[in-house]
């Protein structure tokens, strides 16, 4: 038995042994063409730059959402998630060597310019940007504030076209609020530092206007990209007397950790619609997930973007080589639900204009390159239901048909809670 067991760690070791002596010969033939490339290009080449290619060529071979940062772009990230930095306020990714836009700010000026969740930018003032890293891209669209900048776009169904736009600094507001058919309508526009405390300022001011007895409230998370995921956390614990608000799990499935609800719920149980759309992602997502899996809120709108993933930003020697984003763990709902790939299917699946071919095509995580699959139990689930998609009339003039059917179902709940409270 002894001898066995010790035959068998043997071949283990050997394996291992062999496994690492081919990753190093990988390494001398990365070495052997760098040397080819410098000595025999047909021009001269910048040695930084192609071992920053091929270091982002191998994290975006992984998956969408893996990069490297170089020193610029790391602090400009460093900016970014403190609620202010500078540029045009559009949250992109890469799809096939195109950026792509997953969903603009709120009041910036891509907003503001009718820029849309799904656009592919092929040109910044005039050169193409197709083939560029990420990073890259976002760089040219950073720059001094007042700059102007025309950025090109493509557009299913239509002809490329120029937008001109004023680069400004961004100073994301997370939170918007106000009272509309007699219940409070919050808008939730990104995941930064500052959007819990700002969301449990909007909760208070809502409360100092309606009464401390909220008689509902919509809870608008389309087209957020996303953000930090403690601030995730933080959002699902207004409106959670504690609990599971979502758990992530990295290679070892025991490396499991778990985020619960802290503080308890600012509105006592009051009815919440949740409003999502193809462009709600990440940590967006993870809010939704929790307040439909706790039963603690109504879910509204069309299946979400799928971005089930979390990203560890690792500093290279300190953040003096930059960082790399590097994808550590899928994220689960308290239900056990992986979103990745799926996304959130929301519970009155709704509209907000009459569906066609290009409608029902919007990006999602699973059409990124490379992008995680889902796990088979979720897509299992998945493909098992049945879609029927409210759709708004014909005739219908309103603005935003997904919002008023949010009311309408708040302005249910809220009836239904009543004649509870009376029955009791």
């Amino acid at each position: 038995m002894l001898v066995a067991a010790a035959a068998a760690g043997a071949l283990a070791f050997s394996a291992e042994e062999s496994d690492k002596s081919e990753t190093f010969r990988q390494l001398e033939l990365f070495g052997d063409i760098l040397a080819r490339v410098q000595s025999d290009y047909v021009t001269e080449t910048d040695d930084p730059e192609l071992i920053e290619n091929a270091i982002n060529g191998m994290l975006r071979s992984l998956d969408p959402h893996s990069s490297y940062m170089p020193p610029d772009a790391f602090r400009d990230m460093q900016v970014q998630t403190s609620g202010e930095y500078g540029g045009l306020g559009i949250e992109v990714t890469l799809e096939s060597g195109v950026v792509k836009v997953v969903a603009p700010f709120d009041d910036t000026p891509a907003s503001r310019a009718g820029v849309e969740p799904g656009d592919y930018l092929t040109a910044i003032d005039g050169e193409s940007i197709v083939g560029t890293t990420l990073d890259e891209a976002v760089e040219q669209m950073r720059g001094q504030v007042g700059e102007p900048i025309t950025i090109t776009i493509a557009r299913e169904n239509e002809d490329p076209f120029d937008v001109e736009l004023v680069r400004e600094t961004i100073e994301v507001k997370p939170i918007a609020w106000r009272v509309e058919d007699g219940f409070g309508v919050i808008r939730v526009s990104t995941f930064n530092e500052k959007t819990t405390d700002s969301l449990a300022a909007a909760v208070k001011s809502l409360q100092a206007e309606l009464g401390p007895n909220l008689p509902g409230l919509v809870l608008d998370l389309r087209s957020n990209p996303g953000g930090l995921l403690d601030e995730a956390v933080g959002v699902s614990g207004v409106f959670l007397n504690g609990g599971e608000v979502v758990s992530t799990r990295g290679r070892d499935p025991r490396d499991t950790e778990r985020y619960n609800a802290d503080g308890g719920d600012m509105t006592d149980g009051s009815p919440i619609v949740v409003l999502i759309d193809s462009g709600t992602a990440s940590a967006a997502e993870i809010v939704a997930g929790a307040l439909q899996d706790r039963e603690r809120a109504t879910v509204a709108g069309m299946t979400s973007f799928g971005k089930g993933s979390v990203q560890t930003v690792i500093p290279l020697r300190g953040g003096r080589d930059g960082a790399i984003r590097l994808t550590t763990q899928r994220y689960y709902t308290p239900s056990g639900r992986s979103i990745q790939a799926t996304g959130i299917v929301p519970d009155h699946e709704i509209a907000n204009e009459i569906l066609d071919e290009s409608a029902l095509k919007r990006l999602r995580e699973s059409d990124l390159p490379n992008a995680l699959k889902a796990e088979l139990e979720s897509m299992a689930e998945n493909e098992e239901i049945e879609h029927d998609i409210e759709e708004p009339p014909a005739d219908y003039e309103g603005e935003d048909f997904q919002l008023q059917r949010g009311l309408e179902i708040l302005a249910e709940l809220n009836a239904s809670r009543k004649t509870a409270a009376v029955a009791q």
